[in-house]
């Protein structure tokens, strides 16, 4: 007599066995614990609901697993279809692989240039020019010891034919405000607003340093808070900003003070590069023949010279052989490469402020003809085809597009499959049609084998016994070794019949 079918329990531990008085109790050891059902969270019930709402992610990826991907037209469609349909769509899909091939190489070219992009360097002009009020020499009816000056310091770059980003008839900014004591402020171009939106404003003065400080020279009978050193610092942007606040942006800076004598600054303007240059010591400029350079030029001007030297290693080609030029770097015979970036900081320092000595004079003779300071620096630009590329690998429309093509390969592969399933049916009538006896016979033959297979019966499929050489060998390659027969042996062991006495 069949014993009674097991329950089914939910996936985790049963409930507690029941014991027979009469077996006797095994002693605890390492093969006899029985495993202790884990304690589960209870889970309030307001929050049930919002559960129950959250999608599993396994959905999506079973979702995602049956949308159909297959874009090629099946084979023999071309035999029952009218027209040159199929040709033409044949075509069409070799003209759209070789036009993605192509964006996409162009599209990495760009990338390339961009990262290899060198900086181009051009001319700024700084005018520093000083006023004075309450002076002894303007009147006698000043008060004594009210003399000030105001110091202005102004930087523009000059014109660049070659620079296509800079308009042929760019207007001057205006005048900046005067500033209070130690108080430096932004000259506010007055025109901005009139000017047109195609024309691109050139780079201002601030754009191109992150710190600018005004030291004095300290006479001995001067006052303490009249040679206060003047400081200005860029504010840090925030991480997800794209541009400096107004505050950071100016072409001119003003500071005021009370003196009386004339006095000796020393103007220190502290480069804002990216990225960042660095001084290089007299053995790593002797490798690379420049005095200044990035991080990472200094490691491609390494790799560069190791090339030309031929001092890699036949079998390990990342271990460098160091001549007497990298033994005074490195102080070693021996290197992997990858070392080298973390190795030439002690040969590096950060490159020297921009040094610019000024005099304020406050005496009559200077002012009855007033004649500025100018001095020319080089500053870093960014190439103006640099922008431009990076439009272009950064166009928003080129996003909206791929997704809008994205949408349209799913309608053409469900296309393709209802034409599939379409020419499945076509073939199955055509066989149908030409001969209906053989044909439901050989499909009905067919389905009772698939079924028996699926349900276990698969030893008398067919009429057969079962007992052919392909079902009495076993091993990793055999008949019993596939995914059919697993499921055959599950579905054969999960029916009642099977769990009979034992």
């Amino acid at each position: 007599m069949n014993a009674p079918m097991q329950p089914n329990y939910a996936r985790g531990f049963p409930p507690t066995a029941q014991r027979s008085p009469a077996a006797p109790r095994r002693p605890p050891g390492p093969g006899g614990a029985m495993p202790v059902p884990m304690p589960q969270q209870a889970v309030h019930a307001p929050y049930m609901p919002a559960q129950r709402g959250i999608a599993n992610p396994n959905d999506a990826a079973l979702r995602r697993s049956r949308k159909p991907t297959d874009k090629n037209i099946p084979d023999g469609i071309e035999d029952v279809v009218i027209g040159e349909g199929v040709e033409q769509y044949k075509s069409l899909r070799d003209l759209e692989k070789r036009l993605d091939a192509a964006i996409v190489r162009k599209r990495l070219d760009i990338q390339d240039s961009i990262s290899k992009t060198v900086k181009k360097y051009r001319t700024m002009r700084i005018w520093i020019t000083n006023t004075v009020e309450n002076q002894p020499w303007q009147g006698t009816g000043n008060n004594p010891g009210s003399g000030r000056y105001n110091v202005r310091i102004e930087g523009r770059l000059l014109d660049d034919p070659s620079d296509p980003t800079v308009p042929e008839d760019e207007e001057e900014g205006g005048e900046g405000d005067a500033a209070g004591d130690d108080a430096m402020d932004q000259d506010k171009d007055g025109g901005d607003a009139k000017k047109s939106d195609s024309k691109k404003q050139s780079q201002r003065f601030s754009h191109f340093f992150k710190n600018i400080t005004i030291d004095f020279d300290k006479p001995v009978n001067a006052i303490p808070d009249e040679v206060k050193p003047v400081n200005w610092s860029k504010p840090q942007l925030p991480p997800n900003a794209t541009a400096s606040p107004p505050s950071a942006e100016f072409d001119s800076l003003q500071f005021s003070r009370a003196s009386q004598e004339n006095l000796n600054v020393t103007i220190g303007l502290v480069r804002d590069e990216t990225p960042e240059r660095y001084k290089l010591s007299k053995e790593l400029a002797e490798v690379l023949d420049v005095e200044e350079e990035t991080r990472s030029g200094i490691v491609l001007g390494i790799w560069d010279y190791i090339r030309a030297m031929e001092l890699q290693e036949d079998e390990e080609k990342r271990q460098v052989r160091c001549d007497h030029r990298l033994r005074s770097i490195f102080g070693r015979e021996q290197m992997f490469f990858p070392q080298i970036p973390e190795m030439i900081g002690p040969h590096t320092s950060p490159m020297e402020p921009i040094k610019l000595p000024y005099t304020i004079r406050v005496d009559e003779e200077f002012h009855n003809d007033p004649t500025p300071t100018i001095y020319d620096i080089q500053v870093a630009v960014e190439d103006p085809l640099r922008q431009k590329m990076m439009a272009l690998t950064q166009n928003p429309q080129y996003t909206a597009g791929l997704r809008q093509i994205a949408s349209l390969d799913d309608q053409v592969a469900l296309i393709v499959q209802a034409l599939t399933h379409s020419r499945a049916r076509h073939s199955f009538y055509t066989a149908l049609s030409k001969d209906p006896a053989t044909f439901l016979n050989r499909w009905v033959n067919s389905q009772r084998r698939d079924l028996e297979t699926i349900l276990g019966d698969a030893s008398f499929a067919g009429g057969g016994d079962g007992n052919g050489p392909e079902f009495r060998r076993g091993g990793a390659n055999s008949a019993w070794d596939t995914p059919v027969a697993r499921e055959a042996v599950r579905y054969l062991l999960a029916k009642p019949e099977a769990s009979g006495a034992r």
